[in-house]
């Protein structure tokens, strides 16, 4: 492993020995509740089951380890992916990527799909918040749910709103969404605003300056209403109900 590990990436992020650590565990988890039965179906992702969700997490596993390897956007998905046994799949795609980042330095260059950031580092923390969600689904389908991290789900939030929700997709493209309004996502001690035209999105961590919805609660449910996986009562959401809506559906063509 790197020595450099230890370091801490960039204000806001977790060390890099972080993100592996809570991908260890979360990967572990994953395989632990995918031995409790592979065919429930996952209420958060409708049409898949367990098995499904372990395939996919490996497929996107694998992929990355391509990404590394290569220095360039390998195809999608995987070519020659057995999926016949799901959990074995999932175990070899763990190793083969917990394997990689390890032998890699977080700051060495490598293809990423975020134009800001062209280092092993992001795929340290995108596998480790991919993993975080996907675990959760899979404790969704055995009603077996765990609490994300907390300073992995506040970095998990701001992942969310900076680069899936304002990040390279969102310059530009005319999304169906009209909404040009402000909205407030506050937990864990922080704040961001999110302000949205059609065509763009602009985040900062700000509490300052009125917003039309504002959006509180703790970082485990703020992060997975983010991504789809809690519901507004599990928040406090106030505000414009119109706004409120749309920012919702902007985040799901953002996440989809």
């Amino acid at each position: 492993m790197s020595t450099q590990t230890s370091q801490p990436p960039r204000a806001g992020w977790l060390r890099w020995d972080d993100y592996l650590r809570v991908l260890r565990l979360d990967a572990a988890r994953m395989a632990e509740v995918g031995r409790m039965g592979l065919e429930q179906p996952v209420p958060s992702c409708p049409g898949w089951t367990v098995a499904d969700a372990l395939t996919h997490t490996a497929a996107v596993y694998l992929h990355k380890v391509g990404c590394m390897r290569q220095g360039a956007e390998p195809l999608w998905p995987p070519g020659d992916l057995d999926d016949s046994l799901p959990l074995a799949l999932f175990d070899e795609a763990t190793r083969a990527l917990l394997d990689e980042l390890e032998s890699r330095d977080p700051y060495s260059v490598r293809f990423t799909w975020w134009r800001d950031d062209q280092t092993v580092g992001f795929w340290y923390r995108r596998m480790a918040l991919e993993t975080a969600v996907h675990r959760v689904d899979v404790e969704l389908a055995h009603g077996v749910v765990t609490p994300i991290d907390e300073e992995l789900a506040v970095d998990g939030i701001d992942e969310v709103l900076r680069i899936m929700l304002a990040g390279p997709c969102s310059d530009g493209d005319q999304s169906g969404e009209q909404a040009d309004d402000r909205v407030r996502i506050s937990g864990g001690g922080r704040s961001w605003t999110v302000s949205m035209t059609s065509r763009n999105v602009r985040v900062t961590e700000s509490d300052a300056g009125a917003v039309a919805v504002e959006v509180a609660g703790s970082p485990d449910d703020l992060y997975l209403w983010l991504w789809g996986r809690r519901s507004d009562e599990s928040l406090a959401v106030t505000g414009d109900a119109g706004v409120a809506s749309a920012f919702r559906r902007r985040l799901a063509e953002s996440t989809q």
